[in-house]
This record gives C-alpha cells, sequence and structure tokens, in this order.
C-alpha cells in the first residue's frame, strides 16, 4: 500500500510506533523529483511515502527527528483508518537486532553504490546499514552476531533466467552436463542404464552438442548402450534431443514421418532414415510417450533446484518457462512456507493456441500470488539455437545457403499475441537467439506500446546471441531489458566449431554484444539457464568481466569491445533483477526497510584478480534474515 500527503503535515506529536525508514529520489527521463521518505513498519511489506515538498515549511526547518514526527502522526491515522477496516498489519518493535553482521565490507548496491562495515537484521529485515559501531548500539541479548573478518556481503543474487523444477529433477537422471568427449558420455550412459534395470524408459539430459558430427548422434550409437529400453536424452541447451532405434519405433517416426511446422527430424544423409536427433518441436514426437513425472518427482526436483541455488548466494528466481504442474508445486511449497527462494514466474505461451489461451493465464496469475510466489511474465518462444541451425537470422546460415532457420511464429501471429498479453498487464519473456528473432520480438513489444500505449511493463528478451547491430538502441527506446546468460560469452567450442562457422567474421563480432547494449544506457540482467549451464552467479560474472573461460587466467578477450566491468554485473545480478522481478522496493539491494536477502562471500570480489571470481566461495545465504544455506566448516 502506498499513501501520499496531499497537505501540510503538522510536527507537534510523536511516532508511536516502530519504523525502518530510507529516503528516495524519483527519476523519471531525465527528471528527478522531490524526495520521497519511505516508511515501513517492522516485519510488514506495506511502504507508506510522504513527499518533502508537501509539508509545512515551517516542518522542512525543523530537525528530522520533527519530521519523522509528524508524518508519524499521519501513519497513525492511517493505521487507526486499516484498523477499523479490518485491515491486518502486524508491527512489532526493531528494538534489538535478531542478527549483525560485523567487520563486513558490505557492497549495498543501493543508488550510488555505497559501502558500509555492518548490517543488522529485525524481523527478516534490513534495520541498519552502516559502521560497526552503529550496529552494536542494536546489539542484544539474544542477538546473532557474525564477526565477518572483512569477507563480503551482497544482496543475494538474482536468477533472472532458470528451469529451476526442471533442473532439480534432471538431477537425478543420467546428467552429461561437463562431459565433452563421446567414449566418457557412452561410459556414463551404459553405467545409469546398467544401475537403473527398473526404470521403464531411460531418461538423461546434458550431451554436449560439439562432442558429436553436427551436433548429430546417431540411433546406433545409442542402440549399443541401451538395446532392450527407450531411452531420450536432452542435449545441453535442451534443445534436441537423441533417441534410440526403440523409442522411435514406439513413436511411429519413419523415413515418411514429415518435419513438424517447429522442429526438425534429422535423417540419414543415403537412406532418409530418422538418424537419432530431434530437434526443437520434433522432440515431442517422442517425449510426450515418456511416462509422466508424478508430484513426488516434481516437489524434490524443486527443492534440490532451491538448495543448489542457495549454495550459490541466489535468493530471488525468475522461473524462465513454468507449466501448470511447475505452477502447483511452486503453489504448494508457497502456501506450506517452503520456499527459500522468491519466484516470479513466467507462465507458458503456446502460440499455436493464440489469443485464445489468454484468459485462462490471467487466471492462473491471480491464483499464483502469494507470500514468495507471483506469476506476473509469460513466455515465449522465437526461435531456437545457432548450433542446431534452428536460431532464425536476418541472412542465411553460410553452411545452409538460402536457408534462415525456423521462427517459431511470424509477425502477422506474434504482434496481435504480444499486443493482448501487455493488455493484460503481463510482462513478456521472449526466447531469442538469431538476429531476425530479436528483431522480431522488439517489433512485436513496439506493435504492443503503440496499441496499448507506453506502460511500465517490464519486458524482457532472454539470450540475445547475435544482435543486428542497428537495433541494439531499441532495447533502451522501448524500455526493453536485455536478459544476458554471460556464461556462454567467450570462445568456447560451442562457438569456434559451430557458430562462427556459420556466421562469418562480421556477423560473429556481434555475438553476445553485451557491452554495447549497457552503452546504449539499456538495462541488463543475467540469468542462468540451468540446467542448460552452471547456476553459479560468479561464474556469469566472471566470464562477462573477462570474455575468456573460466580457467583462462590469461590471454585476449573474445570480442574484447564487449567486456563490462564488475559493478555493472553486480546490478545485474541483484538490483537490475529484482526491478525486472517487480521486487525493487523489497530486495535486490542493502538498504534499511528491505528484505535481509544476504549473501556472504569468502572474499571481497573487488580485491581479487577477475580471473579468481569463479573460486570465490559462498559462506552463508540468508532470506527474509533467516539463514537458508551454510558452507560445510562455516561456524
Amino acid at each position: 500500500m502506498s499513501i501520499n500527503f496531499n497537505g501540510p503535515v503538522s510536527c507537534s506529536s510523536r511516532p508511536r510506533f516502530p519504523v525502518a525508514c530510507r529516503f528516495d529520489i524519483p527519476y523519471d527521463g531525465g527528471a528527478v523529483g522531490p524526495p520521497v521518505l519511505r516508511l515501513l513498519a517492522a516485519n510488514s511489506r506495506k511502504v507508506v511515502s510522504a513527499k518533502m515538498s508537501k509539508l509545512d515549511p515551517a516542518c522542512r526547518r525543523n530537525s528530522w527527528r520533527s519530521f519523522l514526527a509528524g508524518v508519524g502522526l499521519a501513519l497513525s491515522l492511517v493505521l487507526a483508518v486499516m484498523a477499523v477496516a479490518s485491515c491486518t498489519w502486524q508491527t512489532r518493535t526493531l528494538g534489538k537486532a535478531d542478527l549483525v553482521l560485523e567487520n563486513a565490507a558490505v557492497y549495498t548496491m543501493d543508488g550510488v553504490r555505497s559501502w558500509a562495515d555492518a548490517v543488522a537484521v529485525a524481523g527478516g529485515r534490513i534495520a541498519y546499514v552502516g559502521n560497526t559501531a552503529g550496529a552494536e548500539k542494536l546489539r542484544g541479548p539474544d542477538t546473532k552476531v557474525l564477526d565477518l573478518g572483512g569477507t563480503m556481503v551482497l544482496p543475494g543474487f538474482q536468477d533472472s533466467h532458470i528451469h529451476l523444477i526442471s533442473g532439480g529433477m534432471g538431477l537425478k537422471e543420467c546428467d552429461l552436463s561437463g562431459i565433452t568427449s563421446q567414449e566418457e558420455i557412452f561410459r556414463k550412459i551404459k553405467a545409469y542404464a546398467d544401475a537403473n534395470r527398473g526404470k521403464t524408459w531411460v531418461i538423461g539430459q546434458g550431451w554436449d552438442l560439439p562432442a558429436f558430427p553436427e551436433a548429430n548422434p546417431t540411433r546406433d550409437m545409442l542402440d549399443k548402450l541401451i538395446p532392450d529400453r527407450p531411452a531420450l536424452f536432452s542435449a545441453m541447451d535442451g534443445h534436441s534431443s537423441w533417441v534410440n532405434s526403440l523409442a522411435l519405433r514406439i513413436a511411429g517416426v519413419t523415413k515418411e514421418t514429415p518435419d513438424p511446422k517447429d522442429g526438425r527430424i534429422e535423417r540419414d544423409k543415403r537412406t532418409g532414415e530418422p538418424s537419432g536427433t530431434l530437434r526443437e518441436g520434433a522432440q515431442d514426437l517422442v517425449a510426450r510417450l515418456i511416462p509422466p513425472s508424478t508430484d513426488q518427482d516434481y516437489e524434490d526436483g524443486l527443492q534440490a533446484g532451491m538448495d543448489e541455488a542457495n549454495a550459490f548466494g541466489i535468493t530471488s528466481i525468475l522461473e524462465a518457462n513454468a507449466d501448470d504442474k511447475d505452477m502447483e508445486t511452486y503453489g504448494k511449497f508457497d502456501r506450506l512456507d517452503k520456499l527459500t527462494v522468491r519466484v516470479f514466474a513466467s507462465l507458458s505461451v503456446d502460440p499455436a493456441k493464440g489469443l485464445g489461451q489468454i484468459p485462462g493465464l490471467v487466471a492462473k496469475r491471480a491464483r499464483y500470488d502469494g507470500r514468495l510466489l507471483r506469476a506476473g511474465s509469460v513466455k515465449i518462444f522465437a526461435d531456437g539455437v545457432l548450433e542446431s541451425r534452428t536460431a532464425a537470422l536476418l541472412a542465411p546460415y553460410l553452411d545452409r545457403p538460402g536457408y534462415r532457420g525456423i521462427p517459431n511464429l511470424d509477425p502477422a501471429a506474434f504482434n496481435p499475441l504480444a499486443a493482448a498479453l501487455d493488455k493484460e498487464g503481463f510482462q513478456i519473456h521472449v526466447h531469442a537467439i538469431g538476429d531476425w528473432a530479436i528483431r522480431m520480438t522488439l517489433d512485436a513489444l513496439e506493435y504492443a506500446a503503440r496499441m496499448n500505449g507506453r506502460r511500465d511493463a517490464r519486458h524482457h528478451i532472454a539470450h540475445l546471441e547475435l544482435i543486428e547491430p542497428e537495433d541494439i538502441p531499441r532495447f533502451r527506446r522501448l524500455g526493453v531489458a536485455a536478459n544476458f546468460q554471460a556464461l556462454w560469452a567467450y570462445a568456447d567450442p560451442y562457438i569456434v566449431k559451430m557458430t562462427e562457422p556459420a556466421l562469418g567474421p562480421a556477423r560473429s563480432r556481434w555475438l553476445y554484444a553485451i557491452g554495447s547494449v549497457v552503452r546504449s544506457g539499456a538495462m541488463i540482467v543475467g540469468g542462468s539457464d540451468w540446467p542448460v549451464t552452471s547456476m553459479n552467479p560468479l561464474d556469469a560474472i566472471q566470464v562477462a568481466v573477462t570474455r575468456r573461460g573460466l580457467d583462462d587466467a590469461g590471454g585476449r578477450a573474445w570480442i574484447p569491445e564487449e567486456v563490462v566491468d564488475l559493478p555493472t554485473m553486480l546490478a545485474a545480478y541483484t538490483i537490475n533483477g529484482a526491478f525486472l522481478s517487480r521486487q525493487e522496493r523489497t530486495t535486490g539491494s542493502i538498504e534499511a526497510g528491505k528484505a535481509a536477502d544476504l549473501v556472504i562471500l569468502d572474499r571481497n570480489l573487488f580485491e581479487i584478480p577477475t580471473s579468481d571470481i569463479h573460486k570465490v566461495r559462498v559462506l552463508r545465504t540468508f532470506l527474509d534474515g533467516r539463514e537458508v544455506f551454510r558452507a560445510a566448516g562455516v561456524r
């Protein structure tokens, strides 16, 4: 609840209740507004604000204590009205702190990026940020005090593009992530299949595309490992699946089966028979036959995903593509107070269903509006990926003359869909890899703004592997956030073997143009796309500031023009992520009155070589002042 006082406020009384407070300076389009004092009752999510310009002139000349007293009187009246209206607003005295972190390097991520030595927490909220001596004054007999010895404190990390439940479920399957040789992939698959004889299907994830010629593992390879049961292994990027002959036979996929509109069946070049690799929508030809996961599978997956996230200092996520089962699981955990991350979910949109699905999405948004769970975003896939040649490009792939990839929908469908979703107040979250898909998405979002009028929409585009330079300024102009997975922005085998040869040097210059987008004035946020790649924000931050692999301490940066600095990336993973999830007034920075979502690192990121950022350990993670992770050996 936000209240603006529209008349003079008397300074004759003192506030009769405890509050945390902070000053905000509104800024919009180059205009600085009058200071706003925000008062937040302890342990409450409700904020009251008073514009300084509306106060009586005599008040403005008095001390801050007098001003706070005046605002307190007005707030007392508001609380009385709320009580009459039977509106519950619980308060508790801040008094002494529940937790004090002292002798720390606290990088607050506030508006001026200030540093502090200590943080005090009361009732799940930050009660004090400043020097250790000041925090000591809030220390009581029951206060837990952590002397951090100079280690670093940051706001809890925000992962703005992650598949938390499916990633957690995948941890119990055959996980091939990080394995780059065929021999080792084969060995792990065989060992898993032999150890799980009772499974009717053998399921796995994470195989490395460059490990196979043309990213096309064959069914014959998998038949030798698993001849007796159907098997499906999704690729590291989730846009391809590798299946054996039995799976194809059960699904009825043969030489005569046509490619679906939104996918491709890879085929033997000599016989025309399915080779064993399915791209994009073609994966569903087999995947739809896999026995459905149980409720317990989903719950175990969410718990496993949250455990991973908290261990990396993550306290907020933007779920990238939530289906009904995902939302039911998130909703159950929220009702039972079992969530250890804040969740802003992107509800899955099926382009084939068009505008008819929107009432259902609106209903889901209302249903899943809980304490730590909200569903204010929708997810659209505009194209595929470059490695399997399903990303949509403005110019043809060099190795496939005349072919520009597979857009999942054309402007005639995309534009009205975006406009209708925008009209309903949804944030639109789009997967777009190729420059054609990115342009179509920007066009659709611009069309929506033209039809409905500009609003605080906070739409965003994820991945953004290849951006046409002339489209870069459009992000800022349209208010569209650039959601980068910065861990991909270096010359790994995916880039060197599978991407640059398909684009050529001129177009490859604009791969992951993070620096150019930042310099244009647009907002960037950071996401992992886990389980596609590592969830650790520090891995992605290091690659963004070095444009080199994690273990490459020297040498020339890949496309050095696109390097960004450490403060920019920390903002992407904290306050910018909070803004994207519409919770910048609750979390994302370490300021009095905000939720105590905090991460403690074992080293100050500004005092170590950038090549060591990925080696930094998370020691503790707090959500609402509650410890949700503590590293082994930490007391």
